[in-house]
């Protein structure tokens, strides 16, 4: 009794230990870029685009960036969605008697999610020079397509996988075809459509190697999918690697945007899942 009241301690002790390892880590690292980039947070720096001198310390803001991510990010989350939805679909009610083929289709996915994402932003540079595409914004969501689909097929094929079999075969009993099973399916699984989006949505917008050579980079917000387009994560990286002390502090208030944006999307998808997950069986 004795051995098994030190084992649980110890295994107790761990995990309240690995949790505020994790919850430090978090807040140390929301807090130095709250520390030191709200000195430099103004008006400004939402609603200019850089101004001469920008990156010496002058007047501007990433007004450009903050919307290049946003043509970005949703560019690339909703082509991934439009793609990977039939993919999860045909793996999991198409393939119902082909369990090994189904599984090596997981396991490539699983695969390319681990891929680094200045691989994809290499293929996607391949892609651009193969059809004579240079540095845009339809580079940057060509490539961040290719990063998020391997995130939203697994995401959906996993929540699909939660659908009770049952009401897959009362859909095929009733006469339905498998593509009208498809869209049952699809209303069960409506919030973790939504966290498959958000997952995307969170690894796009906050990526800078994918777009290092595909997106470009420009002062300017982008008004065709053929001009360069500037990201939050490239502008930090730009205004963080300035010896200029004040370009410092604008890159980590920057780094705050960036963070404010992902906290605001994240709360709205949570209120989103909440309220869909009342409709579901």
């Amino acid at each position: 009794m004795r051995t098994r009241k030190l084992e649980e301690l110890f295994f107790r002790t761990l995990m309240v230990l690995a949790t505020i390892l994790v919850a430090g880590s978090f807040f140390l690292i929301v807090g130095t870029v709250f520390i030191k980039g709200i000195h430099y947070m103004n008006l400004d720096m939402i609603t200019k685009t850089p101004g001469g001198g920008f990156y010496i310390g002058k007047e501007g803001g990433v007004l450009n960036a903050i919307i290049g991510s946003f043509y970005v990010a949703g560019g690339a989350t909703i082509l991934g969605l439009i793609i990977s939805i039939p993919v999860a679909i045909f793996i999991n009610l198409y393939m119902d008697g082909k369990r090994f083929l189904s599984n090596t289709i997981r396991m490539a996915f699983d695969v390319l999610f681990g891929i680094p994402s200045i691989v994809y932003g290499a293929f996607g540079f391949l892609i651009m020079v193969y059809f004579g595409i240079r540095a845009s914004l339809l580079g940057g969501i060509i490539a961040v397509t290719l990063l998020v689909i391997p995130i939203l097929v697994r995401t959906l094929d996993e929540v699909i996988r939660t659908v009770p079999f049952e009401l897959r075969d009362a859909a095929l009993s009733l006469g339905a075809t498998r593509w009208e099973t498809a869209k049952v399916v699809l209303r069960q699984i409506r919030p973790g459509i939504f966290t498959a989006i958000l997952l995307s949505f969170g690894r796009a917008i906050g990526d800078v190697a994918s777009v290092l050579f595909t997106a470009g980079f420009s002062d300017n917000v982008p008004t065709s999918l053929h001009e360069p387009a500037a990201t939050l994560p490239l502008a930090i990286f730009f205004q963080l690697g300035s010896p200029v002390e004040e370009v410092q502090g604008r890159g980590y208030a920057s780094a705050l945007i960036l963070t404010i944006i992902v906290l605001i999307i994240t709360v709205l998808a949570d209120l989103l899942i909440k309220k869909y997950s009342k409709h579901k069986i």
